[in-house]
């Protein structure tokens, strides 16, 4: 089973407690735990360094 981490601290997510999506401008996975989806913390993808709330 992959482990799931946030993108914006590295916290590990557990299924269910965050939220899974594709990058808007290269379709990358994008994990963000629940905590930095309410605060809105930035995120930079890995793979096209787009940045996003």
């Amino acid at each position: 089973m992959e482990e799931l981490k946030c993108l914006s601290c590295g916290i590990g997510v557990l299924p269910g407690e965050g939220v899974i999506f594709k990058c808007p401008n290269c379709g990358e996975k994008i994990i963000r735990c629940k905590g930095c989806r309410e605060l809105a913390s930035c995120y930079t993808c890995h793979k096209c360094s787009f940045t996003g709330p």
